[in-house]
């Protein structure tokens, strides 16, 4: 009778639907805790800064087109970087210089950017919040990319048509992030949208990986904190026995390795005994710290609270739902830096978020489908 009233009954399965063969003790189980996280997700407070509670932007139509938006002072070293590039200037001989200037600290040497970012901008023509048509023109390829590469993705793993049409529309919704100019400067910003960008064009079932591979080479370069994706990736691999592709990612994380060792050996060279060390990653935020980084660094921030928390927690439940192996890999990756943001990072590093967020929306397109299998199979109707 139930079943009948929800609809579940008529309702065949979909080939890519990874509840539908659920037994039904587990689907209970996994019922039960998507219940818990829902409500919980939107009861926990999103918190930045010194762990003041975040409040929505309020939506302002400005009468005049100059931008009075101030710049926070991560933004301005990344700026004042940028400007003495232009003028010249190696980033290795002034870095450390304007950390101290800014009161940041150089301890650990992983506190200092890596300067990819600081000279790709410096090309782009990037100058604080000034219009850059350069780099504008470079967001919106990226953009494009992203959402072709995931209209193709989406038509490749055989995805109805219209839930193709809605998963490529919530791409376009996070990945519209990547056109605002004001954070042109974050590091985030630019390796979340390559990341999304590689993921989009990984092909394992055709063994196409180079450019997926490529891409995500120049995202780590711009941000570390994109090598879980890469070990993910060559992790998979590796589970598929796709030798050649597992050591084409083993080849960048040893690139990317002595890259990162050079940095900061030109780092710790300029450091002194006086340098403080920076405080702790290891913040423990829980499931606030998931939240407030996913939340705060996409474009659900404009969205009460309590509704953008519950909408991230299906994102996962969406991903996780989707029998692929971009479902099965979205589902590893999102929940691995879920995790890893519950448990580093401080409220002031919620922008670490932008390395996720691009492309993570599409998981709400899969939502309707998983529930519905989640529940019939819950309810013993599978």
């Amino acid at each position: 009778m139930g079943g009948v009233a929800l609809g579940l009954d008529s309702v065949r399965p979909a080939p890519y639907d990874r509840f539908a063969t659920w037994r039904r003790g587990p689907a209970l189980a996994a019922l039960l805790a998507l219940v818990v996280l829902l409500i919980a997700s939107a009861l926990v407070p999103l918190t930045v800064g010194r762990g003041e509670e975040a409040k929505p932007p309020s939506v302002v139509i400005a009468h005049n087109a100059k931008s009075e938006r101030p710049r926070d002072e991560d933004l301005k070293l990344y700026d004042r970087a940028i400007e003495r590039i232009h003028h010249g200037e190696n980033y290795y001989d002034f870095i450390v210089s304007e950390h101290r200037r800014a009161d940041y600290p150089v301890r650990p040497g992983v506190a200092v950017r890596l300067p990819t970012l600081a000279y790709l901008d410096a090309a782009l023509g990037v100058d604080g919040d000034k219009p850059a048509p350069l780099a504008m023109a470079a967001a919106v390829a990226l953009m494009l990319g992203v959402i072709a590469a995931w209209w193709g993705r989406l038509g490749d793993l055989g995805v109805d048509p219209s839930l193709r049409r809605m998963g490529t529309a919530l791409v376009f919704f996070g990945a519209s992030l990547g056109l605002n100019r004001y954070y042109f400067v974050l590091h985030e910003l630019w390796a979340g949208m390559l990341v999304a960008l590689a993921f989009g064009l990984h092909r394992p079932e055709r063994q196409k990986y180079w450019g997926a591979v490529l891409l995500a080479g120049l995202a780590l370069a711009i941000r570390e904190h994109v090598l879980p994706f890469v070990l993910l990736m060559g992790a998979m691999a590796l589970w598929r026995r796709a030798w050649q592709e597992a050591a084409a990612w083993a080849l960048l994380v040893l690139l990317f390795a002595a890259y990162m060792a050079i940095h900061l050996h030109l780092i710790a060279a300029q450091t002194l005994p006086s340098d403080p060390t920076g405080p702790s990653w290891l913040a423990l935020r829980g499931l606030g710290g998931f939240l407030s980084n996913t939340v705060l660094s996409s474009n659900l921030r404009f969205l009460p609270h309590t509704v953008a928390g519950p909408l991230t927690i299906l994102m996962l439940f969406g991903w996780a739902g989707w029998r692929s192996s971009a479902g099965l890999t979205a589902t590893l990756l999102y929940g691995g830096y879920a995790l890893a943001f519950a448990i580093a990072g401080r409220n002031d590093n919620f922008y670490w978020g932008a390395v996720i967020t691009p492309a993570m929306a599409l998981g709400l397109a899969f939502v309707p489908m998983a529930g519905r299998s989640l529940v019939r199979a819950a309810l013993g109707k599978v």
